[in-house]
C-alpha cells in the first residue's frame, strides 16, 4: 500500500471522527479502549470496514493490510473515541481464531465480530497469580461430548456486556518441571449456565474490570480452542498483539492533544517536546511489530518492549499534565482528562503483563538471563 494511500485512509478516518464530534455523539476520552464501550460507535465502524479488516472475505471480513488497520486504530484512539466494545474481539481474538480456531469457530464467530455484534473478553489473570500464568489455578475436566472448567478469572474487562472469552485452564496435573505444559484454552459463553460476572468497581466507582467466577461450566468439544495441551504456545502468540498495538502509549493522548491546544500551558512543559519524541518513536516500533506480525513472524520480545517503553510514557505524560494543570479552574476539559487519566494511571503498566515482569521477558529474549 502507498503512503499515499495510506494517508487517504486516515484523513478518512479523521473526517468520519469530525463528523461523530460534531454530532455529539461522543466525548474524547483517556484510556478509551478500555473505558470507551459504546456498541452504536462500534457498529458505525463496522460499517465503514473498520473493524475485521485483516480478516478473509470469506469470513465476512475486509482482508485488508495490518498496516491499514495500524492507521485506523491509530487515529481512532489518538481521538479518544469509544473503541473498547468490540477491541479485544478485533486486536487479538480475530487474528488467534485465524490462526488457531476450527473452521467451525471462525465461520461462526467472525462475521459477528466484524459486524460488531460480538464481544469478546480474556480469561487470563486470576487471583494469587498475578502476571505468571503458569500458576492458574482454572481446571477443565474432560466428560463426555465437552470439558467441565472450574475457577475463577479476575481483572476481566467487559466481561458483563461480552458475549465470550478465551479461558486458559489446566487440563493436567502440574508438572514442575516445565509449568508451561498442560494448559489448554476454551472459548466460554459468558451469558450461559454456571458463569458468575461479578464487578470490580474503580476507586472511583467506574466498572470497567469483573471477577468471572466458573462454577462447573460445560464447555462442548467443538468450543475447545486450539488443541489440547497447547495453551501457552497459544497465550503467548496471543499476547504479541495484546502488548505491541498504539493502545500501549495512546492511552493518555488525548492529554497531549489538548495541551497542545494550549501553548502557554504546552510551554511550560519541560517534558512536553521530550513526551512528543517518545511518542514518534513508538509509533514508529509499533508499526515495525505489526509488520513482523503480519509476516507471521514472532514478535514477543518486541512487543513487550513497546508495552513496557509505551506505558510508562503514558504515565509520565500524565503526571506531567496533572502537575502543569494544578489548580487551574478554567480548564475544565483538561481538568477533566486528566481526573481520568490519573484514576487509571495504576493500571498502565500491569495489564498485559506487569512492567516487571516483561523485563525479564526481554532480558530472557536478549539472552541476558
Amino acid at each position: 500500500m502507498t503512503d499515499r494511500t495510506l494517508a487517504e485512509l486516515r484523513a478518512d478516518v479523521r473526517e468520519f471522527v469530525a463528523d461523530e464530534l460534531a454530532h455529539g455523539r461522543f466525548t474524547p476520552m483517556v484510556d478509551c479502549w478500555l473505558t470507551g464501550w459504546d456498541e452504536a460507535f462500534t457498529r458505525r465502524l463496522a460499517h465503514r470496514g473498520w473493524i475485521g479488516m485483516t480478516v478473509p472475505t470469506e469470513y465476512g471480513g475486509h482482508g485488508r493490510s495490518h498496516v491499514e488497520r495500524f492507521a485506523v486504530t491509530e487515529e481512532l484512539l489518538a481521538a479518544g473515541a469509544p473503541v473498547g466494545a468490540h477491541w479485544i474481539a478485533d486486536r487479538q481474538i480475530s487474528p488467534s481464531l485465524l490462526k488457531f480456531g476450527t473452521e467451525s469457530q471462525r465461520r461462526r464467530l467472525l462475521p459477528g465480530i466484524v459486524a460488531g455484534e460480538v464481544f469478546f473478553g480474556i480469561g487470563m489473570s486470576e487471583p494469587d497469580a498475578g502476571s505468571d500464568l503458569a500458576a492458574v489455578r482454572t481446571r477443565a475436566e474432560q466428560v463426555d461430548g465437552g470439558w467441565r472448567v472450574r475457577g475463577v478469572k479476575v481483572w476481566t474487562s467487559g466481561a458483563h456486556a461480552a458475549h465470550y472469552f478465551i479461558c486458559l485452564a489446566r487440563t493436567s496435573p502440574l508438572d514442575t518441571s516445565d509449568r508451561h505444559a498442560g494448559l489448554s484454552q476454551f472459548i466460554v459463553d459468558l451469558r450461559g449456565p454456571g458463569v458468575t460476572v461479578s464487578p470490580i468497581r474503580s476507586m472511583n466507582g467506574s466498572h470497567h474490570f469483573n471477577e468471572v467466577l466458573l462454577d462447573d461450566v460445560f464447555v462442548p468439544d467443538e468450543m475447545v480452542f486450539g488443541d489440547i495441551g497447547n495453551g501457552w504456545l497459544q497465550v503467548t502468540s496471543e499476547l504479541a498483539f495484546e502488548r505491541s498495538g498504539p493502545e500501549r502509549f495512546l492511552s493518555t493522548f488525548p492529554l497531549v492533544a489538548k495541551l497542545a491546544d494550549e501553548p502557554d500551558l504546552a510551554r511550560s512543559s519541560p517534558a512536553f517536546g521530550a513526551n512528543i519524541a517518545r511518542l514518534a518513536g513508538l509509533h514508529t516500533m509499533s508499526e515495525s511489530v505489526a509488520h513482523t506480525l503480519a509476516a507471521g513472524h514472532d514478535a514477543d520480545v518486541a512487543a513487550a518492549v513497546v508495552k513496557v517503553l509505551g506505558t510508562t510514557l503514558e504515565g509520565d505524560i500524565a503526571d506531567d499534565v496533572d502537575v502543569i494543570l494544578g489548580d487551574d479552574v478554567h480548564q475544565p476539559e483538561l481538568a477533566r482528562l486528566v481526573s481520568t487519566a490519573t484514576d487509571q494511571r495504576p493500571g498502565f503498566t500491569l495489564r498485559g503483563g506487569t512492567n516487571e515482569v516483561l523485563r525479564g521477558v526481554i532480558a530472557r529474549g536478549l539472552g541476558m538471563r
